[in-house]
């Protein structure tokens, strides 16, 4: 579980009553600690003009634009087939854009640079909450149908996912927590509905 300041707060209150609160707010409070590290040492590496550059183009592309790159790529790629996977990669996309909300207003993390004023901001928030990533969530389930109906593009899939992953946390918007539950749950909504449509259509 991805804890807030705010629930660990609460925790750490109710903590004399119940041992095992206790224990839950100890171990929460270090995997929050090492999330907020990791987050440092990712906004490091966007601290020259080249490495914020990158962070904030990556994450401008993954606002949508990377997706009208993405498709000419895929039905170039993959010719006539393609165009189921391009469906499938919007469906999914859609799908996850009306789960995701809910879940960020039900967690309301703060992101690392509300938390943390050390941590600068790198661009403007498309929201006001942290957990989970957006960003990851869709690129994961666009990518899904591709990996699958063309293997080949696999590694190339990979890249791009974990460069998103690097530009969300290097500018400070999210935690590596947020990235990791954005992939699982694009996954675990994403590949099983792909490989069902697919091996049929």
């Amino acid at each position: 579980m991805a804890f807030t300041s705010d629930q660990l707060a609460k925790l750490t209150r109710d903590a004399s009553s119940e041992p095992q609160t206790l224990a839950a707010a100890t171990w929460g409070q270090r995997l929050f600690e090492l999330d907020l590290a990791a987050v440092h040492l990712f906004s490091r590496t966007a601290r020259s003009a080249l490495g914020k550059f990158l962070a904030v183009a990556i994450s401008k592309l993954g606002n949508g634009w990377i997706y009208l790159i993405l498709a000419p790529i895929v039905l170039i790629g993959l010719g006539w087939q393609g165009t189921h996977v391009a469906a499938l990669a919007g469906l999914n996309a859609a799908l996850l854009h009306m789960l995701y909300p809910l879940i960020k207003r039900r967690f309301g993390r703060k992101r690392p640079f509300q938390t943390d004023p050390r941590l600068p901001s790198l661009l403007r928030a498309l929201d006001d909450h942290s957990f989970p990533s957006g960003h990851a969530m869709t690129l994961t389930g666009v990518l899904a149908p591709i990996v699958i109906a063309w293997p080949s593009a696999t590694l190339s899939a990979g890249v791009l996912l974990l460069s998103m992953a690097w530009s969300r946390i290097a500018t400070g918007h999210h935690y590596p927590s947020d990235v990791a539950a954005g992939v699982a749950l694009g996954a675990a909504l994403s590949y099983p509905l792909a490989s069902g449509v697919l091996a049929y259509w």
